[in-house]
């Protein structure tokens, strides 16, 4: 029988690296409990599949599948075969808010939405792996490149058969998609949150970063995420949170602190909207859940900053 091999945040892991494009290509571990990161993530389905409980919906990746989803939300693999490999990687918004997918896409994916094609073909797999394998090298150009290539295939989507899950029906109701007006400033507020989501920072401080009215910055932050400015300034501090709670000595008091929230009163508030349970409770529970045998492993992923 095969061991199980379950995930935990990891204290340097995808949730404490908002900025950073990390690429994978391995078998998942099983989630124990679900994580969020604020990343938008991509997943190919080299063999095997994948069931995951997203928010809201269940869905199950097979063989040659390629999807995206916000990971702003909690989601959890809690299930795959046995021989499963994926492969894929987690994109800043920096990054997905550059990519020309339709006008919806983008707006329906951050309310929850998940895009899954089935328009793939043997150039995928051999091509997941050299991206791989390019970011994994350690040179820099290859790495970039790793980067480029991977960012125009998720944008040749456009041009072939795809779902929304759950059902356009259900997501009809999301905002609507960026405009060319709109992206640049979104990209620059991206940026400046997560470069200083550890400070104290507010609309003024964002809006001014991103050289336009707070207002408008709320306005069309609003439109093109379906989050407030406050909103996502709490999800960067809340993924960061989340990993330092994975170290062995972790102070919910001084996690609430180095994550930029300014008391714990607040921190477990945010914390609870999201993840349903509190700091602590998170902690001990997603390190001592009852199940088989326990390996933990982060999957095989290269940071690109």
């Amino acid at each position: 029988m095969t061991e199980r091999i379950y995930y935990v945040p990891d204290a340097n892991g995808v949730e404490r690296l908002p900025t950073v494009l990390s690429m994978f290509h391995a078998a998942p571990p099983v989630m124990r409990a679900p994580h969020w990161h604020a990343q938008v993530e991509v997943n190919y389905i080299v063999r095997g599949w994948v069931h995951y409980k997203m928010s809201g919906h269940e869905v199950r990746f097979s063989e040659g599948d390629m999807a995206l989803f916000w990971g702003g939300l909690p989601h959890q693999l809690d299930d795959a075969a046995d021989d499963v490999v994926y492969a894929g990687g987690h994109l800043p918004l920096v990054h997905f808010f550059r990519l020309r997918l339709p006008q919806d896409v983008q707006s329906k994916l951050m309310q929850g939405a998940t895009l899954i094609t089935q328009a793939t073909d043997a150039s995928d797999t051999l091509n997941f792996a050299r991206w791989n394998d390019y970011a994994r090298s350690g040179d820099p150009m290859k790495a970039g490149m790793a980067v480029d290539e991977l960012l125009l295939r998720i944008e040749r989507v456009r041009f072939d058969a795809y779902s929304l899950l759950p059902g356009r029906a259900d997501i009809a109701n999301a905002v609507e998609g960026l405009d060319h007006h709109s992206s640049p400033i979104v990209v620059r507020i991206c940026d400046f949150i997560a470069d200083n989501f550890r400070e104290d920072i507010d609309s003024s401080d964002i809006a001014a970063a991103a050289n336009v009215h707070p207002k408008y910055a709320m306005n069309v932050f609003k439109k093109t995420t379906g989050m407030t400015l406050n909103d996502y300034v709490n999800l960067m501090r809340l993924s960061y949170a989340q990993a330092l709670l994975m170290q062995e000595e972790a102070n919910v008091l001084q996690v609430a602190m180095d994550s930029g929230f300014g008391s714990l009163s607040a921190f477990n508030k945010s914390f609870r909207k999201i993840a349903g349970t509190s700091p602590s409770d998170f902690r001990r529970d997603v390190r001592t859940r009852p199940g088989a045998p326990v390996t933990v492993r982060t999957p095989n992923r290269r940071r690109i900053n």
